[in-house]
């Protein structure tokens, strides 16, 4: 698995494209204490960045040396140290002062009011290893499983007593990757786990959370990894790891463009943005590239 994880992040494939890309300016490079990011989360007017800390690029790999920086414009600080507990930390959610982390075959919670106190530890089923990334509808949790496409829902309703045997089967999507939710409506990325775009790896959609049925949402096959939404909720914003790809849809027409950060991103992983700006992990790069909000 973790030969055919890493070929299928550094390979890349040409795919035919007619839309036109946006320039940005004013872009900067965070990169104090980074090894190996692949998701950002604004929070309380600093940025949470995950971080492997691992001896190589392995989305897989269980060293144990997984950590979260705090960072304040481009200075950074560590919130949650390496104690064993993180490998590789993808989506990061905060609930009630509570960070969900999603990790390898698991989710992990710790409460930022006591950081130092042992976390919770909410297992997956067997083979269910890249746990990658959630989204909040209320006090339901949604998380996506990118190896088995699989989509879990779990009661947060009181997130520092978690019944961590409480995961349920939601509905399943190919490569299930990034998620956001906007009212009733869920998005959800798709990317191949074995590094073989088809058709079936794009952006889809469930309209109604309550009643999910899964309908793509453009007919664009790529590698799509993180989303995030306009402050609006008109704009779905995603990378792609096809040649490094950051642009957004717009939800009403469908329509795509693709933004020019100003430098080549080689491993476009779990953005999001605090309204104003984008943040871009660069996964392979062990940087996040910040750009204004398009």
């Amino acid at each position: 698995m973790k030969t055919q994880w890493l070929g299928a992040m550094l390979c890349v494939v040409l795919l035919g494209c007619n839309t036109t890309p946006s320039s940005t300016s004013q872009t900067q490079l965070l990169t104090e204490g980074i090894r190996y990011c692949e998701a950002t989360l604004p929070y309380n007017g600093k940025l949470l960045v995950g971080s492997f800390g691992s001896s190589e690029l392995n989305p897989l790999n269980q060293e144990g040396k997984g950590y979260i920086l705090e960072f304040s414009d481009t200075t950074s600080r560590v919130l949650i140290p390496a104690d064993g507990t993180l490998s590789a930390p993808k989506g990061l959610l905060v609930k009630d002062q509570c960070l969900f982390i999603a990790d390898v075959g698991k989710m992990v919670v710790y409460n930022l009011q006591d950081t130092a106190s042992a976390p919770q530890v909410i297992p997956f089923p067997q083979g269910e290893r890249f746990v990658n990334d959630m989204a909040l509808h209320g006090n339901t949790l949604y998380v996506t499983v990118t190896n088995t496409g699989s989509l879990y829902s779990l009661d947060v309703t009181h997130p520092t007593r978690l019944d961590t045997t409480a995961l349920t089967p939601y509905v399943t999507i190919p490569g299930a990757n990034g998620i956001v939710i906007s009212g009733d409506t869920m998005y959800v990325a798709s990317y191949p786990p074995d590094g073989n775009t088809t058709s079936d790896h794009t952006l889809y959609y469930i309209e109604n959370i309550s009643t999910p049925v899964v309908q793509p949402l453009i007919d664009r096959p790529g590698q799509y990894d993180g989303l995030a939404l306009s402050p609006d909720g008109t704009r779905l914003y995603f990378t792609n790891w096809v040649n490094g790809e950051v642009g957004y849809c717009e939800l009403a027409t469908r329509k795509v463009t693709l933004l020019d950060p100003q430098l080549q991103i080689q491993g476009p992983a779990r953005l999001s943005t605090d309204g104003e700006t984008l943040y871009i992990p660069d996964l392979v790069q062990s940087q996040v590239v910040a750009i204004p909000l398009p």
